[in-house]
């Protein structure tokens, strides 16, 4: 006959075996799916994603952000904005990520990293013209995300939403896809909080007109309705003079600027054209040169990824608003900006700044 004890053990041990056997099936059991929406397609993985491919400093902002530093496998375009980002995330190793491929990225980069997921957008390394298409990754079992800015309209013109929903769009989207919904959440919060202090800063009597001046010789590049620059200058208070224009980054001609008459003009630090020579081209057009924002010298400055579709839209939007308090266009308000890019070094032209 067994003993008390002998019955205790057996039945500890039994339990103790099926808890492991619990935990074996667990850990083994597949993750839910996970489905999110992306530019009216259902995109839907197995699980969180862990290995994902960003091209662009505004879209790898966006994976940042929402905590998905471990995730990123791999970076292309990024140099440009290297510097920003380190700024901006100290903690997340921004100079350790692994750099692929050149100013954009190819079908050969993405095949050779072989990642789950590509984050992307149309014309921000998603192009027809350069041989790499979301089609082509579906058909190798890669995963893509289109950044929401670049959604297509049925006219072929990029934009469906107001920037700030496709921004606060894509940041829940890739913390759901990569399994931090809680910091996305976190960071979108932080974002209306900030909008709404802008919103709620004084105004002058008619809120100042800015122009957006990316780059520009016979034409000017600069960004319409759908672009993040129209959410930022809209939660600084000020008119984006190509509202208008129904689309994100685009062509506009000479006489767009002379029309608008802006009371001052941003410029995009971005390769191509140097801040100096986006003055001189101003200076020298007839359309521009009399314009009392060329004449007074009302230029600002600020790098590329804060203009493109990302998180530091709302630092973009900080900055906007201090270089029309300094420049006496509206009161001040007494907003700080978070992100001191005056101590960029590659940042030339913000002798405004006080």
């Amino acid at each position: 006959m067994r003993s008390m004890a002998s019955v205790v053990a057996l039945m500890v041990t039994a339990s103790m075996l099926n808890a492991c056997a619990d935990a074996d099936v667990a850990a083994s059991a597949p993750a839910d799916p996970i489905t999110v929406e992306n530019c009216g397609e259902e995109i839907t993985v197995d699980g969180p994603i862990t290995e994902l491919y960003a091209y662009d400093g505004g879209i790898i902002s966006i994976a940042l952000a929402v905590g998905a530093r471990d995730e990123l496998v791999a970076v292309t375009g990024m140099e440009r904005d290297q510097a920003l980002l380190e700024m901006a995330y100290p903690e997340d190793r921004v100079d350790e990520l692994t750099v692929v491929g050149d100013t954009y990225p190819t079908l050969e980069n993405v095949l050779a990293v072989n990642p789950e997921m590509m984050f992307a957008g149309w014309g921000y390394g998603f192009s027809e013209s350069r041989n790499l298409i979301p089609e082509m990754l579906h058909e190798r079992d890669i995963a893509t995300y289109l950044l929401s800015e670049t959604c297509r309209q049925e006219s072929g013109a990029r934009g469906t939403m107001d920037a700030w929903t496709a921004l606060a769009t894509d940041l829940h989207n890739i913390g759901k896809l990569t399994g931090h919904s809680d910091k996305a959440e976190e960071v979108t919060v932080d974002i209306d909080q900030r909008r709404k202090a802008l919103a709620a800063a004084p105004q002058g009597e008619e809120p100042p007109t800015a122009f957006l001046f990316d780059s520009g010789t016979d034409a000017i590049f600069t960004s319409g309705s759908f672009g993040a620059p129209q959410a930022i200058f809209d939660a600084a208070g000020v008119v984006n003079a190509t509202a208008d224009v129904n689309d994100t980054w685009t062509e506009v001609g000479w006489e767009r600027i002379a029309a608008s008459e802006p009371d001052i003009i941003y410029f995009v630090d971005y390769p191509g054209q140097s801040f100096e020579q986006k003055v001189a081209v101003l200076k020298a057009n007839p359309a521009s040169r009399n314009l009392e924002a060329v004449r007074e010298e009302r230029f600002v400055n600020l790098p590329y990824g804060l203009w493109v579709s990302g998180p530091l839209n709302i630092d973009a939007a900080e900055w906007v608003r201090h270089s029309v308090e300094q420049f006496g266009l509206v009161p001040e308000s007494g907003i700080e900006t978070s992100l001191d890019i005056t101590t960029l070094e590659q940042l030339p032209g913000n002798e405004w700044v006080r």
